[in-house]
């Protein structure tokens, strides 16, 4: 695997990507195959606050840096002292600022025209028309390095490194069952995915049996008052942890739990990372559809609609995301449950 002509044994490597939670879940399998190309390197993984607590599980990643922490210091991405950067998700602010630290080696890839100027190691690669999913795209990058083409998703499955997970409480660990499937619903998306719709996940909860199913309901604390009025109200049997957890509890919560349902949201892909039974629910449109956002984990099941449409694509509304019922959830846990 190793290109001799880039020996990065034992240097400082920065991966940039400072976008959202499930997006930097996907891309965690990079700071792994870089600590198998190059043993003894460091790698510094550049992004936002909110996601230290994940960066944090990872034990291929050796230090986080806050991005906008950074670009307010004098010093900026200079600090880092790093050797190399590879540009995961573009930033044309972090891309010019990399250059300007003199990083001596920048990747990037060739579809951001100001990638021409501030890196010199460039990638060949369209997001938007590739048939590749996200994980696979993001390890294209460490072509430059010496890393194969295309890694198949059953290996990325085991390459996220979330070893270091903290430890429930034992007033967490009260919650769950020990008789019952531990069930995580995260009906909201905060605007990054179509959503499957509250009504959809109320009736959910009432065609799953109560004496097998142990419900919970998560989600920010601003989408708290919405559950509790159109959903929560309904089902008082269920386990509202809206706002409750930090992102480092949430993890290890999810961790312990049996499974979780959601749309393509950084919990869903949390938990096909750690292993748990992970239902997604998808639009078929692209680039939105599992082929390019499926959960990868060893338990992972993307739920889609089997046609080729687009009606949605300027609007929130997706009809394809209602074809998939209640009932077919509830049939896709009951074959894994039972």
């Amino acid at each position: 695997m190793r290109n001799e002509k880039l020996n990065l044994i034992g240097k400082r490597i920065v991966i940039s990507r400072t976008d959202s939670l499930g997006d930097v879940v996907l891309c965690l399998p990079v700071a792994s195959v870089l600590k198998r190309l190059y043993p003894g390197c460091t790698v510094i993984f550049l992004g936002k606050s909110y996601t230290r607590d994940l960066i944090d599980c990872c034990e291929y990643v050796d230090t986080f840096a806050d991005w906008e922490e950074l670009r307010k210091t004098e010093q900026g991405l200079a600090s880092l002292k790093a050797d190399a950067i590879i540009h995961v998700f573009p930033v044309k602010e972090i891309a010019i600022a990399a250059k300007q630290a003199g990083i001596p080696l920048r990747i990037g890839s060739t579809g951001r025209f100001y990638h021409w100027n501030s890196c010199n190691k460039l990638v060949r690669l369209s997001r938007r028309h590739s048939a590749l999913h996200e994980s696979q795209l993001n390890l294209k990058l460490l072509v430059p390095l010496g890393a194969r083409r295309l890694f198949s998703l059953n290996e990325i499955q085991d390459l996220y490194g979330l070893a270091k997970v903290h430890h429930l409480t034992s007033e967490q660990k009260s919650l769950l069952s020990p008789d019952c499937f531990n069930l995580v619903l995260h009906p909201g998306s905060k605007g990054s995915a179509r959503e499957w719709g509250l009504q959809n996940f109320s009736q959910l909860i009432e065609l799953l049996p109560k004496d097998k199913y142990k419900i919970f309901i998560t989600g920010t604390a601003a989408e708290s008052a919405d559950l509790k009025e159109s959903l929560l109200a309904h089902h008082p049997e269920v386990t509202d942890l809206c706002g409750k957890f930090t992102l480092a509890e949430l993890i290890a919560f999810i961790a312990n739990v049996d499974g979780l349902v959601a749309a393509s949201t950084g919990p869903l892909h949390i938990a096909a990372a750690l292993g748990r039974t992970a239902i997604g629910i998808y639009p078929p449109i692209k680039p939105m559809h599992p082929g390019r956002w499926a959960p990868v984990g060893p338990c992972s099941y993307p739920l889609v609609v089997n046609r080729k449409c687009s009606k949605c694509r300027k609007h929130g509304e997706c009809s394809c995301m209602q074809e998939i019922t209640p009932e077919m959830v509830r049939d896709k846990l009951f074959e894994i449950f039972h």
